[in-house]
Formats: C-alpha cells, structure tokens, sequence
C-alpha cells in the first residue's frame, strides 16, 4: 500500500506528522512528491556478503552451563530473540542507483544527502553519486571511527565508516555551525580557559563509539547506529520543523534523532524485523502514521 495523500509542503495547512512505511522502498520513494525533504541521511546494506545477526542472550547461573564466568562460575545461556537480514547483492550499484536518483528528486533544491557505507564499496558509490549530484556538489566524506569489535590478525582490523556528504547546490545550502555539539580540546591547556569550557567544532573524523551491549539505545537490531551520530548530522543539515527521510530505517534511529529535536520524519524498510523493533521503540510516540503493514 502507497499513501500519497499526505501534505509535505511547507506551505501546506495541513499538519506535517511522522510517518513509517513497511515495503520495498523504490516505489514508495517514486510516490513520493518532487522537491520535498530537507535531508536524507541513508545507511543500505554495506554488500558485506554476509548475513547480519544480532542475538539477545540470557545468561543465569547453572553448575552445568554453557559457560564459565568470574570465579569459575558456570552460566545457562539462552537466546531469547535472534534479528538477521542477508547482505549481499550481485550488482550492488544497479541496486542503489534508482534509489539514489529518487533521492536526489525528492530533495529540495536547498537540501542535503548523507550515504554512510564502508570501504568495502564506498569508491564505487561515490562515482555513482557524483554522476547523480555532480562532483561539484560533493562536500565531504567523514570518517566515523571506533573502536569495538573483533580485530582482524592478518590485516589492519577495521575500525570505521565512511559517511559520504552531498548537497544539490553548493552555493545553497543548510549548514548550521553553531548548533552542532562541540567536543574537548585535546590539549584544553593551550587554547585558553574559554575556548576549553566551549569546546571545539568537530572535524571530518567523529571519533564516537558503537552502541555498546549494556547501552541504553540498545534495540538489538544488527548495524544499529548511535542516536548522536544522527543528531550531529541532522543538527547540522536541517532547521527545527524540517522533514528528514531514511529509506533505510532498520531500527529507526533517524526518527529517534528527529523526534529529539523536533524534525518530521520519513522512514522505510522492507525488513519486518525492523518494522518490530520501530514499533517497540516508538510505541509510545502519537502521531506516527505506519502504512504497508
């Protein structure tokens, strides 16, 4: 099911409300009206050629368990849910590419893009997005950089992601500086007592670490992204009241960066997984119109 009567002008007296979509995101982008959301920030499958998993465990104490813990104690481990989805694409550029065009018409002449993919294909979609956007309109790739996880032994182990950073007209553009979070001086001794109480603007390197296990925004979706890296990204590009749309949503962590601080949102995932998890994470939030179910 495609809903396209709702309003996403600006100047529409209609009320702008958040809204879900559960499909295949192509068609649902093509209903879509031309010029009408300030930014998107996507974060597609990263064509890894595996499938990715998350589990939630229970862990309780048992002499004959599965495990052994602090002081040698034995622990029972149970899966009390699994969350999955394949990653592999045998073109993965004819894959993204009507998608990427979409995602250039819908957005409005003064907004902007954001791709987060990693090394593995990010050479290959920036070519494809410079034809789309022109190189020119190309501004920045960030590198978000962490360091958590396993680590390779026969190469340099793998510790971040590249964020690819467009707008549609470089002379044109939203770009907040004085709203973005500022972060410590490495050496607050040498700049001054005033320049270390506010801290400096970050470069193109977010150093920032993953959801962590005992974290708090922990949804147990796999690839799920911290809240603050969106937060930077759409203090950043968009105004209060804008309409920001991820049309890769996975957990919904873009509307949950929307919602705190007061941007509309459009999200789409054809995963039902996904569609579970946004349910719980936004079950107590009004005004979300969910369509395709």
């Amino acid at each position: 099911i495609i809903h396209t009567s709702f309003c996403l002008k600006r100047e529409c007296s209609v009320r702008v409300t958040n809204y879900i979509y559960f499909g295949n995101n192509l068609p649902i982008l093509e209903s879509l009206p031309a010029e009408s959301v300030d930014l998107i920030y996507i974060d597609p499958p990263f064509n890894t050629g595996k499938v990715q998993a998350r589990r939630q465990l229970k862990t309780t104490r048992d002499a004959n368990g599965d495990r052994v813990g602090f002081g040698d104690q034995h622990y029972k481990t149970e899966v009390l849910s699994e969350q999955r989805y394949g990653d592999v694409f045998s073109d993965y550029e004819a894959f993204l590419e009507p998608r990427l065009r979409e995602a250039y018409r819908v957005l409005k002449p003064q907004g902007s893009f954001y791709f987060h993919i990693d090394y593995r294909e990010v050479h290959y979609c920036k070519v494809l997005l410079d034809s789309i956007f022109g190189r020119e309109n190309f501004l920045n790739e960030i590198i978000w950089a962490y360091d958590f996880g396993g680590r390779a032994k026969n190469r340099w182990p793998a510790k971040h992601d590249n964020i690819l950073f467009y707008v549609k007209d470089r002379d044109n553009y939203v770009f907040n500086r004085e709203a973005i979070d500022r972060i410590p001086y490495l050496a607050p001794g040498l700049v001054g007592a005033e320049k270390a109480r506010r801290g400096k603007l970050p470069t193109d390197t977010w150093w920032h670490t993953i959801v962590g296990t005992n974290s708090r925004e922990k949804t147990g979706y796999p690839t799920q992204k911290p809240v603050a890296i969106l937060e930077r990204i759409i203090r950043a590009s968009s105004n209060e009241g804008d309409i920001v749309l991820d049309f890769f949503a996975g957990s919904g962590t873009t509307g949950q960066a929307c919602l705190n601080l007061n941007r509309q949102f459009i999200l789409i995932d054809n995963n039902p997984q996904a569609l579970a998890v946004m349910h719980m994470r936004f079950a107590n939030i009004p005004d979300i119109i969910w369509i395709g179910e």
